[in-house]
């Protein structure tokens, strides 16, 4: 793949991601809590996360392999963070979430795969042939400050995770207000975490595939976040008043 095709394939994502926005503004994304007839066949939710979320794990390290940078000490680090997150939502996320006899429907699989197929490429091959990372750039303030964003919404993320998975333990079927941990302050805090990390990414590779993939990801999870947030609003009439959607105090 040419720089030029990186380039206009990162657009595209950010083109796509004002699209997914505005859409979501108006319909929920119909899985989870939000999952409802009329959205075509569907399969086990436990099987669509491991389909949609596995290309990303794979393909971003098929393509670094094939890359003329791939064995260098940058590289292999920036590798390891992003297999960091996609192993993890691939293997473990569906495993540890209650998930059991809950159904996503097969487009909103496929329309997530194909969005991983394509930003693990544009992504991969960045980091493994296009950008410039000597083994210096680890010690820079752009990838410091990169690595310090990407690990803390990475732990926002995973203990949000864990929160909710403890939370659904007793409760059968049924749903109950989250309160430990950011949940105190927003109730979206996973969404936040992968906001965070994600832009901590676009940091740390300086690059336009990182942009692209941080701008999408907001893009995704803003309005589901605020859906979420109507939802839990409507369900529980004594959810906490001052509890925000995404960003504490703000938003």
């Amino acid at each position: 793949m040419s720089e030029g095709a990186v380039v206009v394939g990162s657009w595209g994502v950010i083109l796509s991601g004002a699209a997914v926005f505005v859409a979501l503004l108006f319909v929920s994304a119909p899985y989870g809590r939000h999952a409802r007839r009329g959205w075509g066949p569907s399969l086990s939710a436990r099987l669509g996360w491991v389909l949609m979320e596995s290309p990303s794990a794979l393909l971003f390290a098929g393509v670094y392999l094939r890359g003329p940078d791939h064995a260098g000490e940058a590289p292999l680090v920036l590798l390891l963070m992003w297999e960091l997150h996609y192993l993890h939502r691939a293997l473990v996320f569906p495993f540890r979430m209650r998930m059991a006899g809950r159904r996503m429907p097969l487009s909103v699989v496929g329309m997530g795969a194909l969005f991983n197929v394509v930003n693990a490429s544009l992504n991969g091959r960045w980091v493994s042939a296009l950008g410039a990372y000597p083994q210096a750039w680890l010690g820079g303030p752009r990838f410091l400050l990169g690595l310090v964003l990407f690990l803390a919404g990475l732990a926002a993320n995973w203990h949000s995770d864990r929160v909710l998975a403890a939370l659904r333990e007793g409760q059968g079927e049924d749903y109950a207000i989250p309160r430990r941990g950011l949940f105190g302050l927003v109730s979206c805090p996973n969404y936040l975490g992968e906001i965070v990390e994600w832009t901590g990414w676009a940091v740390a590779t300086w690059s336009l595939p990182g942009l692209a993939f941080a701008i999408f990801t907001a893009a995704n999870l803003v309005p589901r976040a605020l859906a979420h947030h109507r939802w839990y609003r409507v369900r529980f009439p004594d959810y906490p008043p001052d509890r925000r959607a995404l960003v504490p105090f703000l938003l």
